[in-house]
């Protein structure tokens, strides 16, 4: 419970206070400098304060509609405790369009970072110094690349008990257990004893409906869990079922060609399965794409061809899939039925 003042550059926020702060980090070639632009919202009443940030890959902008709504939300009246919202947490790469920094290196791939170092390491320990020391839990959100949507799922690491109760919260579809990487801002949140979530759903450089709906309906959830928020006014409150992969893994194209897929997003599949077709683009032969696992699909390639090794399909685990992919139509529904529109 915080009721200090929470200071991020040269500004200090007390309860009640809102604003934004542009932390400098550095300047491009052209001379024109480099910010992150941070949003502070503090309640009146004490409460954690709880970190979200989007546009750590450029192109993935529906972590960025999913705070740029939130910070519109008359709902944040009523708010206790504290928010930092990071939008855009690399600008360089959101105003190129493109995934990574300019140098080409992957900034989710640098924290703490440097202040003596590249750009990307300079802005990574501005953000691991100035922003992540501030908070008590975060979510941090994601998409699949372009062409390869991912369904709404949330990632935690492996034996955090606190974190999987946030997850749990979310409510989304799906939810996996996966190791950290070095160098990821997700390893920074767990050296620094913060819970974390991080938000995969749809793709690079569009807008899903669906993945942004499931992300905000998420934060509020969390929000009333962490009772930043009020509970929901509704007297019966629709009831979504969780489900919780063992594992995951890549079904690859067998041959290189034309690739067609046979199945969607939250399809269950079954050992033999017949996934998709790659064909002969010369009409002589076409090779079946099939399952050896059982689990749901929750990532897959929607491009129209594929080399041989291409990751055609990822798979969720689970030891009745039947049942899982029930749960995540039902999800679905709910969200149709009982979240338009989403404020």
């Amino acid at each position: 419970m915080h009721e200090d003042p929470i200071q991020i550059g040269d500004q200090k926020f007390l309860p009640g206070d809102r604003g934004q702060v542009d932390l400098p980090i550095g300047s491009l070639i052209d001379y024109q400098s480099v910010t992150m632009n941070v949003h502070v919202h503090r309640g009146k009443k004490p409460g954690p304060v709880l970190l979200l940030t989007a546009g750590i890959h450029g192109d993935e902008i529906i972590g960025v509609e999913i705070l740029r709504r939130l910070l519109k939300s008359k709902r944040l009246r009523s708010l206790r405790g504290s928010l930092i919202i990071v939008p855009v947490v690399c600008m360089p790469a959101f105003l190129a369009r493109t995934r990574y920094l300019p140098d080409r290196r992957d900034l989710n791939r640098l924290f703490p970072g440097s202040p003596d170092g590249s750009l990307g390491g300079r802005l990574a320990a501005t953000f691991a110094n100035e922003v992540v020391t501030r908070s008590d839990f975060a979510i941090d959100f994601h998409t699949g690349a372009s062409g390869r949507p991912n369904l709404p799922q949330i990632r935690i690491s492996p034996n955090e008990p606190k974190s999987m109760e946030l997850a749990k919260a979310f409510k989304p579809p799906v939810i996996l257990e996966t190791g950290l990487r070095d160098g990821s801002l997700r390893s920074t949140f767990s050296r620094n004893g913060i819970p974390s979530l991080l938000f995969e759903g749809g793709e690079a450089f569009r807008l899903d409906p669906a993945a942004v709906r499931f992300g905000l309906r998420g934060v509020y959830s969390v929000m009333q869990h962490l009772e930043m928020l009020p509970p929901s006014r509704r007297k019966t409150e629709p009831k979504t079922r969780t489900v919780t992969a063992s594992g995951t893994s890549w079904v690859r194209a067998p041959q290189g060609g034309l690739f067609t897929s046979l199945v969607e997003l939250g399809n269950a599949v079954t050992p033999g399965a017949k996934l998709g077709l790659v064909g002969d683009p010369f009409g002589r032969h076409e090779t079946p794409v099939t399952s050896d696992l059982e689990g749901v699909i929750i990532g897959m390639n929607r491009e129209a061809t594929a080399d041989e090794g291409d990751a055609l399909f990822h798979i969720a685990t689970f030891s009745n899939p039947e049942r899982a992919e029930a749960h995540i139509q039902r999800s679905e529904e709910i969200l149709e039925e009982h979240t338009a529109p989403l404020q």
